[in-house]
């Protein structure tokens, strides 16, 4: 998909064009949710609830270590985006060579330390005795191979930075189904081999992510696509100044927004777990659901954020805008529509993880309460996308972590504890956060971004 010229043709162009990137990306997170959904499945009907709350209880703080790592990998496609825009080939396989080995010093360091304190750090987060050392077998698994995960991560990022959605959604396809198929046989030991439990879902996972890793770039090779791991990529797999400098301005900030939200997750979720594992159960589901619930919003943040940066690597930043209000559009018709029908069939859905009816009317108070605010988030996303794809990334984190921890956190503390609302207090701060930080963004995107002169971020 050639973006660059296409962006220099009439609004409908541009507009046809977003929305065929869109859908790949859209359906790459839903497949992606749907495999989560489908292996969250198998765990709670064959090994229980305390096994899905083994994997909530450690999910906060997985997503809090690959925050730096998540990162990055904004930031670069920021930089691939550019590059690409601006047809300077060679500049961008220099940025993503630099950006695997950050991604890789980031990887091993984030393995080793999630791999020797997991246990401390759950306990910590008031996990339950009960799920306490099954979770944390678990997590070891993940964390130990995370190295794997960041590469083909951040390969996928870098091939969405220059216009191609359709090769990532096709080798997630395959890592799912990699994985739908290793799961009971590694779970249940199928065929003679040993018998994991909940391990042999992380063993799964980490085994799908390795082959499919490999198998797309075998066909990068063979397609010869522009992003290939070539040997000029190789020979720039280094730490290089200027580079690193750009590339840590836009990830720093991002990462200590994905830190900040992986931090609350942790308060939040120590909140949740003062309720017993009935609650955490029900809590790690909805989160489950919330997924697909966000795939609107996050998916034109992604499409934002490549077409802005292109727009500006090829010179047309007079499209910057209508690429932003374009995108808009997008997030609120198929956000609505998709929160619409979880309402109308929250309890049907519920039933297809959970088996309690306490733990299903725990879930379906946090869906009834929280899920129409996922638009306000998505608004959030949009214009954050726009001005970070511009250079444009200290204001929007400072607002981001505001929201979070001066609004949601406190909020969900003194409102399921000092008020009769209960546990639906900490459900009842996810609206506010959001609410607070869409008038912070916007009153920034509109009365300063707006007046700012856009420029690239990456010369020769």
């Amino acid at each position: 998909m050639d973006l660059i010229s296409e962006q220099a043709k009439p609004s409908i162009s541009l507009q046809k064009m977003m929305v065929l990137f869109l859908i790949p990306v859209a359906f790459s997170s839903v497949i992606q949710s749907f495999g989560q959904v489908v292996s969250t499945i198998i765990v709670g009907q064959t090994l229980g609830e305390d096994s899905l709350a083994a994997i909530s209880a450690f999910f906060p703080l997985f997503f809090f270590l690959i925050s730096f790592a998540i990162g990055i990998g904004s930031g670069s496609s920021i930089l691939v985006g550019q590059t690409y825009g601006a047809g300077n080939i060679s500049k961008m396989k220099e940025v993503v060579g630099v950006t695997l080995a950050v991604t890789l010093l980031l990887s091993v360091i984030v393995a080793i330390f999630g791999g020797l304190f997991t246990e401390s750090i759950l306990k910590l987060m008031g996990t339950p005795e009960n799920i306490l050392a099954e979770s944390a077998s678990y997590a070891k698994i993940l964390f130990l191979t995370l190295p794997i995960m960041f590469l083909y991560m951040s390969y996928t990022t870098f091939i969405r930075g220059t216009g191609d959605s359709k090769t990532p959604l096709i080798f997630l396809i395959v890592s799912i189904v990699i994985n739908v198929a290793l799961l009971p046989m590694l779970m249940f030991g199928w065929f003679g081999l040993p018998a994991f439990a909940l391990n042999g879902a992380a063993y799964a996972s980490v085994l799908s992510n390795l082959i499919t890793f490999i198998l797309l770039l075998v066909y990068l090779h063979k397609k010869d696509h522009v992003i290939k791991l070539d040997k000029e990529i190789i020979k720039n797999i280094h730490f290089k100044g200027d580079i690193i400098k750009t590339l840590l301005k836009l990830a720093i900030p991002s990462s200590i927004s994905m830190v900040a939200i992986a931090m609350a997750e942790v308060a939040v979720i120590i909140f949740v777990n003062s309720y017993g594992s009935e609650a955490t159960a029900a809590y790690g589901i909805v989160n489950q659901i919330a997924m697909y619930v966000q795939i609107p919003g996050m998916s034109v943040s992604i499409a934002i954020s490549v077409f802005v940066a292109q727009a500006i690597g090829a010179g047309n930043q007079e499209n910057v805008r209508q690429i932003t209000k374009l995108g808009l559009k997008l997030s609120y018709l198929f956000g609505g529509a998709l929160i619409l029908i979880v309402y109308l069939l929250s309890e049907p859905i519920l039933k297809l993880f959970l088996t309690s009816a306490d733990t299903i009317g725990i879930a379906k108070g946090l869906i009834l309460i929280s899920f129409w605010s996922y638009l306000l988030l998505g608004h959030v996303q949009a214009i954050s996308a726009t001005m970070r794809a511009t250079g444009v990334v200290l204001w929007p984190t400072i607002f981001l972590i505001g929201s979070i921890w001066v609004v949601e956190v406190p909020a969900a503390y003194l409102l399921s504890n000092f008020t009769s609302l209960g546990i639906n207090g900490v459900w009842l701060a996810y609206p506010i956060a959001f609410a607070v930080n869409l008038v912070a963004q916007y009153c920034y995107y509109h009365f300063v971004w707006k007046k700012k002169t856009i420029k690239a971020l990456v010369y020769d």
